[in-house]
């Protein structure tokens, strides 16, 4: 977490958990490993991303990933988005075929989602770190506290907001969220993961675009306008 400013909407949230052992000994291993050589997505600056582009009084929809991509220039701060320029990632092709097919707007040529974000979509991963090249080797360092905190807080409002739940890591993450349970106020929409392994076993059909909109229109909250412009 060093270096990194904590948007002033979630600083309340976060900074009790930020203050813990746990969270200051994450901060020092990435510290650790960067003084090492060891290259970390997504880089300075960037890891808090979705939450600076998405204030806790603005959130409509919770998208939850599981870590950021670990290749070269493709993690940017939002789960399952990539900067434009970057090859579109299998499983955000796989999100742009749903949405064609739930609300028929057109796949668009880049995976830049941050249009999504200033909506009110917290583009939220469980991890927001990765090391280069190796998927999920940032899991269990410290990140899950920190996470969770956001979520939970997004939870615990008044107002009714949608949690979009893409396989079982993010299931098992929201189950830790008692507002979350079967008597909750908000919407939880649950379903396969988008990557091309489970994509075909219950991801597309579900609908996950339109249901949101009908229920945020319903109580109130405004839809979200799902199409990706293109970059100017």
């Amino acid at each position: 977490m060093a270096k990194e400013a904590i948007p002033p909407s979630w600083a309340p949230v976060l900074e009790p958990v930020l203050s813990t052992p746990e969270s200051r000994r994450l901060g020092g291993w990435l510290q650790a490993e960067e003084a090492a050589g060891k290259t970390v997505y997504p880089p300075r600056g960037q890891r808090l991303r979705a939450l600076e582009l998405t204030p806790l009084d603005k959130v409509k929809v919770v998208i939850l990933g599981q870590d950021p991509y670990h290749g070269p220039g493709q993690a940017h701060g939002l789960s399952f988005s990539v900067p434009p320029g970057v090859k579109i990632p299998p499983s955000l092709v796989n999100i742009y075929k749903e949405l064609r097919e739930d609300c028929g707007v057109p796949i668009p040529d880049h995976g830049n989602l941050e249009h999504w974000a200033q909506q009110g979509v917290l583009l939220l991963n469980n991890s927001l770190t990765v090391e280069a090249g190796r998927a999920g080797s940032h899991q269990r360092r410290g990140w899950d506290a920190i996470t969770d905190a956001a979520v939970a807080a997004v939870a615990a409002r008044e107002e009714p907001s949608v949690f979009i739940l893409w396989g079982s890591h993010a299931q098992k993450k929201a189950r830790n969220v008692p507002e979350l349970g079967a008597d909750t106020r908000h919407l939880v929409i649950a379903s396969p993961h988008p990557s091309p392994l489970s994509a075909h076993r219950g991801f597309f059909g579900s609908r996950p675009f339109s249901r949101a909109n009908t229920f945020l229109e319903e109580h109130g909250r405004g839809a979200i306008d799902w199409a990706v412009p293109p970059v100017s």
